[in-house]
Formats: C-alpha cells, structure tokens, sequence
C-alpha cells in the first residue's frame, strides 16, 4: 500500500512512485490510501488496483485496513497521523518519506540551507531504495475520465485556435500576485490568455478579463493592433471541475502559474511551465518535474522564505518578493 500526502498535487507527484511499484514489482496489487479531495485524480489510473478514502483518525484507517494484510507499506505523507498509522499497522517492510520538515525551519527562520536542491519525487523513490523500484523516464501520470474532456468548441471562438493557461489559484495570498500585476503579467504574454481557478477566484478573474474586454469601437480596436496589443483574456474560473481544469491545460500551450497544484498537472502533460515563486522557494522541492520550466522569482530580498507554506498577507509589509519579479520570459 501507497499512503500519499494529502494534495493533489501530493498524489500527482506520487504516481512514478505508483506506476514503478506496480511495473517492477512481481504480481503486485497497488493499493493507494489518500485524502476524498485528492484521491479522484487515481480513478482512471490503470497501475492503481484499489484506492482507499483517508478518514481523519488513524486509528479508524487502522481498523478498516488491518484486514488487508499488505505485504509492503510506502508512506509518501510527512503528516504525524500516518506515522501513527505506519505503527499501527506494524507491516514489516514499511517504508517512509525523509520528512524535511526541520530544514524547512532552518530555511525559513536562521536562512541555513541544508534542502540540497532535491525534487519531492527524487525522494519519494529514495525512499523506496531497499525495494530496488527505480525511477523511470515517464514523468508524471494524470489520466483524464472521458466525461471530463472539455472540447475547445466550448471554448469562445477566439481560443479554439490556441492559447496558453494563466492559473491565478493558490492556498495562500503571498503565493500569488496581486491583481494589477496579473494585468500586467497577462499583458506581457500578448496571446489569448484562459484564466483558471476555483470560484473562490471568479471575481478576481473577472477584473482581469474586464481590463482587456474588447468591442468598444472600431478605432479603439484598430489602435490595439497598431500597438501589437494582442492580449484577450477568457475567465473560466470556477466555470469547471478540476478534471476538466486538467483537459484545458492538456491542450494549452504553455502554462503560467503560482506555487499550486497545477504545476504538478502541468508537468504530467509536459507542457511548457513559466512558474512564479513567492514566499516559497524551489529549495522545498515541489517544482515542475520532467518538462521544461522558467522561474520567476525575486532572489534580492533576505526575508524570502517566509514559510513553506503561506499568509494572507506579507508579514513584512511590503510584499516584494511577489511586487518585484521581473517578468523575464520568451515564448515561441
């Protein structure tokens, strides 16, 4: 059995760990233990035998899977409750993720770097090392249910001939530029530009697509294209499920975004990534994998991070390590 962390993102990562085990393994039946918010994205995994709903007591995981008896159990979550579970069950060959949790506070807090630059994946497969399962050069799976494949006819007509992904989500405000800056960063890219988020991002959405709302006049319409303006912007926030997220991003482009849970579904569809990193730093190791990726970051302040997580607002004041990137990116 795989336990995965509780993210999306946290599954995503984890399916080269999912696909090698089930591979490389002699006759293996690939169990996956994860969160009901995260665990949808395995329902069409074909190295996925059984999923399993984490409940929110260890002791109550205990009971509904001690009668499965596994073999192996791989814990891919640094969270204390699946340490407890790891016991709980006493299986023999258990094996679990380094937790990084205390050079996260040495990073954050005292600025001493002891991460070393290693992708989450890399470690996940380290810990796997006495198993002799082996990375692969696959990437990351993310398979999309066939009800949830968006056609781009239902796309407006100025999209269905390409575009590339802004995914203005994230947990925390200090992940993600404010709006004048996704204006400007929209802007900047100079293509059709689809917004994707949750709902809880519609609005902000709204204003940024409003700015560059077109059919006010012909002349004003002529002036644009003078300038080279080419920028348009479709909001589809909140407008699909995460699935249907995922197949918009499949056939995007290229993909801009925060430190979120696209980036993993981004990277599964090796799509061109231009990522923008604010009080999160790459060193925490959940960066594009497999695919190519530009960073967008502000190195010149010494406060950067912060957290490995985030806040609702700069604890500084001034929040320049997002109000300061340089939007330094080439597209083809």
């Amino acid at each position: 059995m795989i336990i995965s962390g509780p993210s999306i993102a946290d599954v995503v990562f984890a399916t080269p760990v999912i696909r090698a085990m089930k591979v490389q393994m002699d006759d293996a039946e690939v169990h996956v233990l994860a969160d009901v918010s995260s665990a949808f994205t395995l329902d069409e995994n074909p190295y996925v035998d059984r999923i399993h709903f984490a409940q929110q007591s260890s002791w109550k995981d205990y009971k509904r899977l001690k009668s499965e008896k596994f073999d192996v159990v791989v814990n891919l979550n640094e969270g204390w409750r699946t340490k407890w579970l790891t016991l709980l069950l006493n299986i023999k060959k258990t094996y679990s993720l380094n937790s990084l949790k205390w050079k996260q506070w040495l990073m954050e807090n005292l600025k001493i770097d002891k991460l070393h630059n290693m992708h989450l994946v890399r470690r996940m497969f380290e810990s796997l090392e006495p198993l002799q399962v082996k990375a692969d050069e696959l990437g990351l799976d993310y398979f999309i249910p066939e009800k949830d494949k968006v056609m781009k006819e239902w796309l407006p007509e100025a999209f269905q001939d390409g575009y590339l992904v802004f995914c203005i989500n994230a947990r925390y405000n200090t992940r993600k530029l404010t709006v004048d800056r996704m204006i400007e960063l929209c802007d900047k890219i100079n293509r059709p530009v689809v917004l994707l988020g949750t709902k809880e991002d519609a609005d902000i959405g709204e204003v940024v697509s409003s700015f560059f709302g077109r059919g006010m006049s012909v002349s004003y319409e002529e002036g644009l294209l003078q300038l080279n303006k080419r920028t348009i912007v479709y909001n589809a926030c909140g407008k699909f499920n995460f699935n249907q997220m995922a197949s918009v991003i499949k056939q995007s482009r290229a993909v801009f975004t925060f430190d979120n849970e696209f980036i993993s579904v981004a990277s599964a569809f090796k799509k061109e990534i231009i990522g923008l990193w604010g009080n999160t730093i790459l060193l925490f190791g959940r960066y594009p994998y497999r695919t190519r990726f530009t960073v967008l970051e502000n190195n010149r302040i010494s406060c950067r991070p912060c957290t490995s997580k985030g806040y609702d607002k700069c604890p500084k004041g001034h929040f320049k390590c997002m109000n300061r990137i340089v939007f330094d990116f080439y597209l083809p």
